[in-house]
């Protein structure tokens, strides 16, 4: 993640890319020479910019933010926020009183078909939310467990359609972990989501079952579907008078556009001008607050089931 962040902030007009910090040697010099900057050490890299973003593993995202709020250096970080809420509360409130802007990567709620959605969502009546977000067994070492790598993606997405908290009502998991789902229930509405990292399909899918019709968001294909169902009619045919129901399908437009893109976008207008990030340090705890409910609720199914 951390060298496409170094393309899009090259890409972008309203930005410089001043250099990288990197701990990989080879990675930093590769990343140097694709993008023609420069390497820094972090503490150097901190003294001549502006705004950085933090494409490391979570375990070190905290020190490093600190870093970025004593040097007065905003700082988009990307997800998870943080292992502990509480360092992620300090954190937050640290930056507030610094001036410093903390944008956190999650990138969903950049996407075209999401912007779709939230722009017709308001006037919906909800009555669930699914998510699926499935992928076949990555070859690269990921040290977040699929709640955390995945799921907390959809955590968040929840979380801003139905624009509070929901309450964790179950969760399980299977294959060592690689696959979880979770069910919540909010003020009227219920969720469903799940992450797999075993499942031999890569699907990343969100519908919202609403009193007026259902919406079908495919976040790869970035293409956003609403089903209804027009009235129902009696049809007179061959002497029989027969029931019908029609149903509608409608495709709203989706602006394409690449949601990482946006997303720095967004953060480097915030930055500059000042204003709240799009996704604020809060959302982040909040997020992973809510995962670790999810990690904790599956890893306590599994030691029951180990022990029985």
């Amino acid at each position: 993640m951390g060298r496409n962040h170094a393309r899009v902030y090259q890409e972008l007009p309203n930005s410089e890319l001043v250099g990288i910090a990197d701990a990989d040697v080879s990675a930093a010099a590769a990343a140097a020479t694709e993008f023609e900057t420069a390497i820094y050490e972090s503490p150097d890299l901190l003294e001549v910019v502006d705004a950085v973003s933090v494409a490391v593993p979570t375990a070190v995202h905290a020190p490093l933010v600190r870093d970025c709020i004593d040097a007065g250096v905003d700082v988009l970080v990307e997800k998870p926020f943080v292992d502990d809420p509480d360092v992620g509360r300090e954190l937050a409130a640290d930056a507030a009183a610094a001036g410093v802007t903390i944008q956190i990567g999650h990138i969903e709620r950049f996407n075209p078909a999401i912007q779709t959605l939230l722009r017709a969502f308001q006037d919906l009546s909800v009555v669930a939310v699914t998510a699926e977000r499935l992928g076949p067994p990555v070859e690269r070492d990921i040290q977040a467990n699929v709640v955390f790598d995945l799921m907390i993606h959809d955590i968040d997405l929840l979380c801003t359609l139905l624009e509070e908290e929901p309450t964790l009502v179950s969760a399980a998991g299977a294959g060592d972990g690689e696959y979880a789902t979770a069910t919540w229930a909010g003020d009227g509405a219920v969720a469903s989501l799940t992450a797999s990292r075993l499942t031999q399909e890569r699907v990343r899918r969100l519908t919202v079952t609403a009193e007026e019709c259902r919406v079908v968001v495919d976040l790869l294909d970035q293409t956003v579907e609403v089903h209804r169902r027009s009235r129902p009619e009696y049809v007179a045919a061959d002497g029989d008078v027969r029931h019908r129901i029609e149903s509608v399908i409608e495709r709203p437009f989706v602006e394409s556009g690449e949601p990482l893109k946006e997303e720095l976008s967004a953060f480097l207008d915030a930055a500059a001008n000042g204003t709240a990030p799009a996704v604020s340090a809060e959302d982040g705890v909040r997020a992973v607050e809510l995962a670790g409910q999810v990690s904790a609720r599956v890893d306590e199914r599994a030691a029951t089931e180990v022990s029985q």
